[in-house]
C-alpha cells in the first residue's frame, strides 16, 4: 500500500470511518486512506439486492435510519433522500401478535382487558406490589419494578435470553433503558423527529461519502496485517475493537454478534411488517425480517418475498456486533480507553472502538464532533 502523501488512515468504512473521512477529504482538503477487513463499505449498514427477488436488504439486520440532530439530518441529507418510512415494531407471543414496545394495545391485548390511559399506573402497580422489589439490582428486577411480572415473564424475559445469551438475572439493570415502555397507543418505535429508510439503500450513501478524489479506498485489508508499514507521522482513525487494537493487553471484553439465515418464500407478503420479534425462548431467533417493507415506494414481486431469521449469538471477537454493558466488561473497557488516551496520532472511536452501543445517528454526531474539535483543530492550518 502507498502512504505517499497520505496524512490519515481510517480504519473501518463504516459510519463512523466513512463520516470522518468525508470530512478531512472535503472540508480538510487532506488525502485520506480508508482501509476495511470486509470486502465492501458501509459497516454493520450495509445494504445489497438479493438476486433472486430484486429486494434490497441489510445484510446485518434491520437498520432504521432517525434522528431529533438537525446537524445530522441535514448532513446526511447531502449524499441521500428517504423515503417516508414509519417504523413499528411487532412480537409474537403463544401465537398471538403485539405491539412492541409495550404500550397501552399491548397491556389491553395481554390482560384482555379495556383500560384508559390513565387507570394503567393503577393497574401495573397491583402488579409490581406482588413482588416487593425495592431496590432492582438486575434487568429482572428492574423490569419487573416497572411493569410486573406477566408482562416481563411473556414479552421480555425469553427475548432478553435469547438476545444476551445470558440469564437475565445476571445481567445489569441498565440495559433496561434503551426499551421504551408507553401507557398510550403509540406505535412509534422511535420518538425522532425524522426517520425513513435512504431511498437508494445504505450502501449508495457510502459510496457517494467515499467518492472523493482525496480519498483512497482499500477493502479485504486488515489493519493489523499491514500495522508495521504504517508510517509513524499518519494520523490513524481506528473503529474496529479497542481490546484488539492493544492485542488484549488486559484481557477480552465480551461482545455479542448475529446469525442470519435467508429463505425466499413463495407469498407477496410473508408477516405484513419489516421486523416481527418472536418473545418466546423455546423458539431459537430473536426475530425475522422481511426487507420489503422498508420501500414501501418501490415495485416489488408479488409471487414471492425475502424473509431473514435473526439469531444472537455470543462472538469470540472476531466477529463482534454488540458491547456486553456488565459491570466486569465495563471495568475492563476503562483501562483501554486510559491506554488509548495517552497515544499519540490516534483516534479510537465508533460502536466498537468506544465499547458502547450507539445507533446510526449517535454515530454521525460522534464522527462530526470529532473531526471538528480534535482533527481540524489540529490540521486546519498545515
Amino acid at each position: 500500500m502507498n502512504f505517499e502523501n497520505a496524512q490519515f488512515l481510517v480504519v473501518g468504512a463504516g459510519i463512523f470511518g466513512s463520516v470522518i473521512a468525508e470530512r478531512i477529504a472535503g472540508d480538510l482538503h487532506k488525502k485520506v486512506i480508508v482501509i476495511d477487513k470486509r470486502n465492501h463499505i458501509g459497516g454493520n449498514c450495509y445494504s445489497e439486492v438479493e438476486a433472486t427477488t430484486g429486494i434490497e436488504y441489510h445484510k446485518y439486520g434491520t437498520h432504521i435510519f432517525h434522528t431529533s440532530f438537525l446537524e445530522v439530518w441535514d448532513y446526511l441529507n447531502r449524499f441521500t433522500e428517504f423515503n417516508g418510512y414509519f417504523h413499528q415494531v411487532l412480537t409474537t407471543y403463544k401465537g398471538k401478535v403485539y405491539q412492541m414496545p409495550i404500550n397501552l394495545e399491548t397491556i389491553n391485548s395481554f390482560y384482555n382487558i379495556n383500560l384508559k390511559p390513565y387507570e394503567v399506573d393503577r393497574f401495573l402497580q397491583n402488579e409490581i406490589e406482588k413482588e416487593k422489589i425495592d431496590q432492582p439490582v438486575n434487568f429482572e428486577e428492574k423490569a419487573i419494578s416497572l411493569m410486573g411480572r406477566p408482562l416481563y415473564e411473556a414479552f421480555m424475559k425469553g427475548y432478553t435470553k435469547k438476545q444476551w445469551q445470558a440469564d437475565p438475572k445476571d445481567l445489569p439493570a441498565s440495559i433496561l433503558t434503551r426499551l421504551p415502555f408507553r401507557k398510550n397507543y403509540n406505535e412509534s418505535y422511535y420518538y425522532s423527529r425524522w426517520q425513513g429508510i435512504p431511498s437508494k439503500g445504505y450502501t449508495a450513501i457510502f459510496e457517494k461519502m467515499l467518492n472523493h478524489p482525496n480519498i483512497s479506498l482499500h477493502l479485504n485489508i486488515d489493519y493489523f496485517d499491514i500495522k508495521q508499514q504504517i508510517p509513524h507521522d499518519i494520523f490513524i482513525i481506528y473503529s474496529g475493537a479497542i481490546d484488539r487494537f492493544f492485542s488484549y493487553k488486559f484481557g477480552k471484553l465480551a461482545w455479542r454478534t448475529l446469525r442470519f439465515e435467508q429463505e425466499i418464500m413463495p407469498y407477496e407478503d410473508y408477516q405484513g411488517t419489516s421486523v416481527m420479534n418472536y418473545a418466546e425462548e423455546e423458539i431459537p431467533y430473536t426475530r425475522i425480517h422481511e426487507p420489503r417493507h422498508l420501500h414501501p415506494e418501490r415495485s416489488y414481486p408479488t409471487d414471492k418475498t425475502l424473509v431473514i431469521k435473526e439469531y444472537s449469538l455470543i462472538d469470540d471477537g472476531n466477529n463482534p456486533y454488540y458491547p456486553v454493558n456488565d459491570t466486569k466488561n465495563q471495568q475492563l473497557v476503562l483501562k483501554y480507553r486510559a491506554e488509548a488516551a495517552n497515544l499519540k496520532n490516534v483516534l479510537i472511536s465508533g460502536r466498537l472502538g468506544d465499547y458502547k452501543y450507539y445507533d446510526m445517528h449517535d454515530t454521525i454526531r460522534m464522527a462530526i464532533e470529532s473531526y471538528n474539535q480534535i482533527i481540524k483543530p489540529l490540521y486546519a492550518t498545515s
